[in-house]
């Protein structure tokens, strides 16, 4: 069922547009993340209650920046405009945006003048998260300044006449303390929404636009045991039942014993059609040699729709190939759908299948964050352990390895990685955690094993703390859990004399190493 009450995102190109949308969910709001020249006429048959202008990294006095509809603003919803989508509105409504005398980049105080309607239950001095060289410069007399910071002072505005708000800041980031209640005011004192939208509705409406768009066809779905193709396939079988066909692709860059664990489970559990196809020995040949990143992810997705080609001969009738692409993929992956976003790195699992392979793409979760699935997943009934489980890179350990990947590296990190995640699950600190791996360096460090010289591996151990996996930081492991997996790691595995432990948050670094 299609939901009452409509938020809709325009996206001109922010890394945080889908994290807006999800702010709105968590009001238990239904919202949509568009294009941001979507047609008007598109607009109104959403059911709106409010839009919301999303930042990005454009200027709006640029010749090719990306513009909206200036007609949206007589759709008679109010409108709520953030960093970009502040400028681009304030413009469109007269006012001015130029080069800032001084950027701001970070937390900065907001001194706020009207603690009603956006800013109800505000007041005084907001630590708010700052991203921006341009700024709002002159205001015509439609419009009223309701904050500022030291360097901008419009950094909150409001027209006095159309329903449209402005705020220069990202209320939708953690760093933002009052965001949360900033969105509350603007969906429920302004937008009049009731807030009675759940993951429910997301499973019901999931369900029928599978149905309707896969008709009588069968559906194949890419199988890993993760979290994210675990829902998804949960999902298609919720929606088609036996129609679905999973492959389970073992590329030999497996954690220990998963592909024993994925046939038992999915087998088992689900009793779900499920076929192994093993190209581990095609896999690692291809990659032999090469330590770009992105030449492995590249080398990956072309095998992986290599072994479905292979698998999915034997399956007839399917039309439709599903996937677990979730939205931090696809935003990271940037120009996706002619977004403007930066382009950060490529994921092998959004970068498009070739129209020879003769599937139709089907992905159900690509609008969706880390913990929204994990939600997701326990609406469906999957197991806790399941649902839980870390997130696990479409590439393998192939990006785990830094440098070249063989059979012996792969080994050891698989030996490393066990290790680490028995003593923090021991420990009780899994669950705390969002992500937690080994990655084996491209060096050899000198030790001394015994009465003897080593020269052997580096292991380094990566732990982060998130809710969206679009930033995190680093999580402090007590220092005698890290000792212990240390003195394991070093006496267990032979070939690994140093373990290091990684406390960059992201950004600057990324969660993943390569």
């Amino acid at each position: 069922m299609k939901s009452d009450e409509t938020i809709a995102i325009l996206d001109f190109g922010s890394q945080y547009g889908q994290l807006i949308a999800r702010r709105v969910r968590e009001h238990n709001v239904y919202s949509e993340l568009c294009r941001y020249d979507i047609p008007v006429e598109e607009l109104k048959r959403k059911n709106l209650k409010g839009l919301i202008l999303s930042g990005g990294p454009a200027s709006v006095y640029a010749d090719d920046a990306p513009r909206c509809d200036p007609n949206i603003f007589d759709l008679g919803v109010p409108v709520l405009g953030i960093c970009y989508g502040m400028q681009i509105g304030c413009e469109l409504l007269g006012a001015k945006v130029s080069v800032a005398q001084a950027r701001e980049y970070g937390a900065t105080k907001l001194h706020l003048r009207e603690p009603a309607g956006l800013l109800t239950h505000l007041s005084g001095e907001k630590v708010v998260w700052m991203s921006h060289g341009d700024q709002v410069t002159r205001l015509n007399d439609d419009f009223l300044s309701l904050g500022s910071t030291p360097t901008c002072p419009y950094a909150v505005v409001r027209h006095k006449r159309r329903p449209f708000f402005g705020v220069q800041f990202h209320p939708e980031v953690t760093h933002t303390p009052c965001g949360g209640q900033i969105f509350h005011n603007f969906l429920f004192e302004i937008c009049r929404c009731s807030g009675d939208w759940r993951m429910g509705n997301f499973i019901e409406q999931e369900c029928v636009k599978i149905r309707e768009r896969v008709g009588d066809d069968r559906v194949i779905c890419g199988l890993s045991g993760g979290v994210d193709s675990s829902v998804t396939a949960a999902l298609l079988h919720r929606a088609i039942g036996e129609r679905l066909a999973c492959i389970f692709v073992d590329n030999g860059l497996l954690r220990k014993g998963e592909r024993d664990h994925v046939e038992s489970t999915f087998r088992d559990h689900f009793q779900l059609d499920l076929r192994v196809v093993d190209w581990s020995d095609r896999f690692l040949e291809r990659l032999a040699g090469v330590t770009d990143p992105q030449q492995k992810r590249t080398i990956i997705g072309h095998e992986f729709i290599a072994a479905f080609r292979d698998a999915s001969d034997r399956i007839r009738g399917a039309r439709y190939l599903a996937q677990g692409t979730l939205y931090p993929d696809v935003i990271e992956s940037g120009h996706k759908d002619g977004n403007p976003a930066a382009n950060i790195k490529l994921h092998h699992n959004v970068g498009g299948l070739p129209e020879e392979l003769g599937f139709e793409l089907i992905e159900p979760l690509r609008n969706l964050f880390k913990d929204e699935v994990r939600i997701l997943g326990e609406h469906l009934g999957l197991p806790e352990g399941m649902v839980w489980r870390h997130p696990f890179p479409g590439p393998g350990l192939a990006v785990r390895v830094v440098g070249a990947v063989t059979r012996e590296r792969l080994d050891l990190l698989r030996d490393a990685d066990e290790i680490f995640l028995e003593e923090i699950t021991a420990a009780g600190l899994y669950r705390g955690i969002g992500q937690a791996f080994a990655v084996l360096l491209p060096v050899s460090s000198v030790g001394v094993m015994g009465d003897d010289r080593s020269y052997d591996n580096v292991v380094a151990l990566r732990a982060v703390e998130t809710r969206d996996y679009m930033t995190a930081d680093w999580y402090p492991i007590p220092y005698e859990v890290l000792g212990r997996v240390s003195n394991r790691i070093i006496n267990e595995i032979r070939g690994i004399n140093r373990v290091v432990y990684d406390i960059s948050s992201k950004p600057p670094a990324t969660i993943e190493w390569e």
